[in-house]
């Protein structure tokens, strides 16, 4: 008879043991684990310079607020259809036609309570166990927990820096499997602000085109924080084949400075929409209502301030660029979008801490900028790249001033 000890079996009347199986499968989003840690510190007296969270720090426009405040006071305080209000679908659509040349009828269309809501309902509707989702690394840190929550199999796709942090042809061809059921493309990036240029997305949709079982997930949520002249396009513009098997999906809450209004959107083929609809259905319902009206402001009112908007991201991305390129250990890529850089410190892996703790990974030098230099940022390890950490430019210059200089000092201070 063995002796092995056996795991316990939880408790079902602890807190524990109430806990279903399928949550060991996920973990806390790491992004929100910093902000929360940078905030206790923050409690506590200290003077930190958070650089962690991916939230434009602009006000929400006036005339987007404006909106808000009529749709109150005209009563549109009720439930909505569940995939949004036809006034916003249209505008959805007209955003769809008018930017990204694509057309979808309203049955084509879901609004829901932000992007991550449809993505994961998206993959909740379409996943069977073992299915495979192409995710190329760095990817957002939410992608592969919520493959593992609908059963799926993540497949990280490890894209080099010396490519721009993209996803090379050959490397999908190479990761496409008969049980490849998605590729999530995030474009620009988050983490990296890495962005795919036309040639460099039709050139993964002739790869694309060869495995017509491969879905594809485009995730634009980015797409107006992009610099430097660069164009956007997303992956069924610029090959129309695909679209039958494309969910493009987008939001106001980046371009729009609206992330706490929680309002997301996608178009795609009417049956997958019709299955994310059915999910969300029997989870929230519709989008708050006030929210869809602001929405409809957003995307159908006066889009110059994303301009003035941009020229302060592109000054702030220089600003950081520049000062980590300027510190010894540290090497930048300037990024085509978003707000994020994603600096390498491999260089100082092995450097011992004043304190005399070696630094032995990114995660170790986080923690080092956060309880010694007051800066929080996240490790590249929460990305699915170790050697790497991310910094968003999401805030004032004088804060970005200081952070620089916090980490210089931090970094010339390891031995």
């Amino acid at each position: 008879m063995s002796t092995q000890s056996k795991s316990p079996i939880p408790d079902p009347t602890t807190s524990e043991g109430i806990i279903a199986h399928r949550l060991s499968r996920v973990k806390p989003s790491p992004t929100l684990a910093v902000t929360a840690k940078a905030a206790e510190l923050k409690a506590a007296g200290k003077d930190v310079i958070g650089l962690g969270a991916g939230e434009p720090d602009f006000d929400t426009p006036d005339h987007i607020k404006e909106a808000a405040i009529a749709a109150i006071r005209a009563g549109q305080t009720k439930y909505t259809q569940v995939g949004g209000t036809l006034a916003l679908k249209k505008a959805i659509a007209d955003k769809f036609k008018r930017e990204n040349g694509l057309d979808y009828a309203a049955n084509q269309i879901i609004a829901g309570c932000g992007a991550k809501q449809l993505l994961f309902n998206a993959l909740l509707a379409t996943l069977n166990a073992g299915d495979e989702v192409i995710i190329p690394a760095p990817y957002w840190v939410s992608y592969p927990d919520m493959v593992l929550f609908a059963e799926g199999t993540p497949v990280a796709v490890s894209c080099r820096e010396e490519d721009g942090f993209k996803l090379t042809p050959l490397a999908l061809e190479k990761a496409i499997t008969p049980k490849s059921k998605w590729l999530i493309l995030n474009s620009p990036s988050n983490p990296t602000g890495a962005a795919y240029t036309k040639a460099e997305l039709r050139a993964l949709a002739d790869v694309l085109l060869k495995h017509p079982h491969v879905w594809i997930m485009a995730d634009d949520i980015y797409e107006h924080l992009a610099y430097d002249g660069f164009q956007f396009f997303t992956i069924a513009q610029v090959e129309p084949k695909l679209y039958e098997r494309t969910l493009t999906v987008n939001g106001v809450s980046k371009a729009y400075a609206m992330t706490g209004w929680r309002i997301g959107y996608a178009g795609g083929p009417k049956a997958l929409i019709t299955a994310i609809g059915d999910i969300q259905s029997h989870s929230t319902s519709n989008a708050c209502s006030i929210s869809q009206a602001a929405s409809v402001a957003a995307l159908n009112g006066p889009q110059a301030f994303l301009q003035e908007w941009k020229k302060s991201f592109a000054a702030r991305r220089n600003l950081v660029v520049d000062s980590l390129n300027a510190i010894g250990g540290l090497t930048c890529q300037k990024p085509e979008g978003a707000f994020y850089v994603f600096p390498n410190l491999k260089a100082l892996i092995g450097k011992k801490t004043p304190q005399g703790k070696t630094i032995e990974s990114c995660t170790d030098f986080c923690n080092y900028l956060l309880e010694e230099a007051l800066v929080a940022a996240v490790p590249g390890s929460a990305f699915g790249m170790g050697g790497y950490f991310r910094i968003s430019y999401a805030t004032s210059e004088a804060l970005l001033i200081e952070a620089m200089a916090r980490i210089k000092r931090a970094c010339g201070e390891l031995r």
